[in-house]
């Protein structure tokens, strides 16, 4: 009996000792475990820690592919969208030669005709010029020696030289002078060369949209009012057909001209009035951006440094804005007042002032450049 129960006690104090093991193991483990844990997080901090992190760096990171796809689409469709408004124009002026300048020739006056015929084709022909400028010019380049250059920062990017107002372009993969956007109608970034041509294309485009939505006011609601009336008796046609023989089917009443005759002048409205908002919207954007001086991306650097500068009660300047009369000037190259008609109301392709690499005092400008910071 006494050895049953010194072996069971045996048993029993080998049980306890086993589980006591087993439990000090587990402990074990898991505190390794912790311990492998935070090594881990220290680890990875340390190797991604930045001081200049922040949640805006974090953003840009993830959406970097984004960015990726955006301008590797937008470069190979920049040609598409060249095509497009290349087609676009030629059969709105295509549409207006056909219908709408036979009527004008017939109805309106001797004086009206001269108006239209004259104002038509400048329009047209200031259209053209300036948008083949935009995108045949290049927008300018800064030299890759730094030795031409002085008091300029590097770009990260191209690990060039960069002079003031310059930026990198990632769909052209290259920094452009005065670099305003890059755009996909034109396939070509806007810059210090070309910003005029690109400015004129956009606002006698949205003149000469406005100039064909009003002139063709009356015969679009003709045409309109003519294609409800072409459905309304299409269909009383195929009612009444419906109860006679294919041979006793009655011609239609409207021929092929007169339908694709209505439809282009629709066409050539609705499209004209959309343009015309649009574009006239994203003209009037960039005339208030020249008027104070600056370019599209300008205009955010100048926001974030005015609001960072007000907090210490400070005021900003923007150095490169002369005034919005002097800066019309500088932006369009007028130096003397014959200049308004050869090189604004008439095609002209004129340089801008300076290289893009300096920003010296223009000519034209009679009042000296305000400091960069009045406190």
């Amino acid at each position: 009996m006494r050895s049953r129960q010194r072996v069971l006690g045996a048993v029993m104090r080998l049980l306890l000792k086993c589980l006591r093991l087993g439990r000090r193991r587990r402990f074990r483990l898991v505190r390794e475990a912790e311990q492998l844990w935070h090594y881990g997080r220290l680890c990875l901090r340390s190797l991604l820690y930045n001081s200049f992190t922040n949640g805006d760096v974090v953003l840009d990171s993830l959406f970097e592919p984004i960015y990726w796809l955006v301008d590797h689409v937008t470069r190979w469709f920049g040609v598409v969208f060249v095509a497009l408004v290349i087609g676009l124009t030629s059969s709105i002026v295509a549409i207006v030669y056909i219908c709408l300048l036979p009527l004008i020739l017939q109805t309106y006056t001797p004086a009206w005709i001269c108006w239209h015929l004259a104002y038509g084709h400048w329009n047209l022909i200031m259209i053209v010029f300036h948008y083949y400028m935009a995108i045949t010019t290049s927008p300018g380049h800064p030299p890759q020696a730094k030795d031409d250059l002085t008091g300029v920062s590097i770009c990260r990017k191209c690990i060039a030289p960069k002079p003031a107002r310059t930026h990198h372009c990632s769909i052209c993969n290259r920094c452009v002078l005065k670099m305003d956007h890059h755009c996909p109608w034109l396939n070509n970034c806007v810059g210090h060369y070309n910003h005029r041509y690109f400015f004129s294309f956009c606002l006698f485009m949205t003149l000469g949209c406005i100039y064909c939505s009003i002139s063709g006011w009356e015969m679009f609601r003709d045409a309109y009012a003519a294609i409800e009336r072409m459905k309304l008796l299409e269909k009383e046609s195929l009612q009444v057909s419906a109860n006679q023989t294919y041979y006793q089917t009655p011609p239609p009443i409207f021929s092929f001209r007169q339908r694709a005759f209505h439809k282009s002048v629709v066409y050539l409205w609705v499209l004209c009035s959309s343009v015309a908002l649009a574009l006239g919207a994203l003209t009037l954007w960039h005339a208030a951006l020249i008027t104070r001086g600056e370019t599209s991306i300008e205009r955010h650097i100048n926001k974030k440094e005015r609001q960072r500068l007000q907090k210490k009660g400070k005021i900003f300047r923007n150095p490169y804005s002369y005034g919005g009369w002097d800066n019309w000037k500088v932006f369009l190259g007028v130096d003397v007042p014959r200049h308004w008609l050869t090189r604004v109301l008439l095609p002209s392709p004129h340089l801008p002032h300076g290289t893009g690499l300096s920003w010296d005092r223009p000519p034209c400008v009679t009042k000296q450049r305000t400091p960069l910071l009045a406190i």
